[in-house]
């Protein structure tokens, strides 16, 4: 990687939900790290910190120096819990990763381009990111913060798929070593807005038909006899 990205933690003793509730209330966030064959590892992280390095992007896909009690190992991020409405990280898990082997990771997608391509420049066109980001395989050194889709060339009708990505020397795509189309996904479609209308359309009257059987009320017994 061209730049290293540093967290500081230190190491903690106390554990379970009680510790935890000590530590966010003191303005730290508890978080573990294992793998690498070392045993799990508890820490700790200074909340201010940790969020305004969450803004950042390479904070969920880069390699990261993290920097326990004077002592500097490479994690990735496997996993952040958030509180679902206060702007407060709860907890992070940190995955250990070793220069000689292999790993898998999510990396965003970057979309180049677009408005200057002849789709972006045409009225009426609608160009869909299918998807923002996409596991890759490769070893720690080969990582890429992210992957570039140039779609400069990108024209009307155009569908382009996972197998399309340049890829950076050492970098795989897991999904594509299943084969088949099914696992090619699209990344990125652009199309007539029109289309979109129609593919909408299409289903409306299925659902029209039915509501008259829906509607329709089965007649009282009292009315039965009425007309007898």
């Amino acid at each position: 990687m061209a730049t290293n990205h540093n967290l500081t933690a230190t190491g903690r003793k106390d554990e379970g939900k009680g510790a935890s509730r000590r530590l966010r209330r003191s303005g730290h966030v508890p978080a573990i790290v294992y793998g690498g064959h070392q045993d799990p590892m508890s820490i700790q992280i200074e909340h201010n910190h940790l969020w305004l390095t969450s803004q950042h992007e390479w904070f969920y896909s880069a390699i990261l120096d993290l920097d326990v009690d004077g002592k500097v190992q490479k994690v990735l991020l496997r996993d952040m819990q958030r509180h679902p409405f206060k702007q407060q990280i709860l907890h992070l898990d940190f995955l250990r990763v070793s220069e000689n082997e292999a790993l898998r990771a999510k990396v965003p997608l970057h979309f180049v381009n677009q408005e200057k391509s002849p789709a972006g420049k045409s009225a009426g066109v609608v160009v869909t990111h299918e998807l923002n980001e996409v596991e890759v395989s490769c070893l720690p050194k080969d990582l890429p913060e992210f992957l570039e889709i140039d779609l400069a060339e990108l024209v009307v009708g155009d569908i382009v798929h996972l197998s399309q990505i340049k890829l950076p020397k050492g970098v795989t795509i897991p999904a594509l070593a299943h084969g088949g189309k099914e696992h090619d996904l699209a990344i990125v479609i652009a199309r007539h807005a029109r289309v979109e209308v129609e593919e909408e359309a299409e289903a409306a009257p299925e659902a029209s038909a039915e509501v008259p059987a829906a509607k329709v009320a089965k007649p009282e017994a009292g009315d039965a006899a009425k007309k007898k």
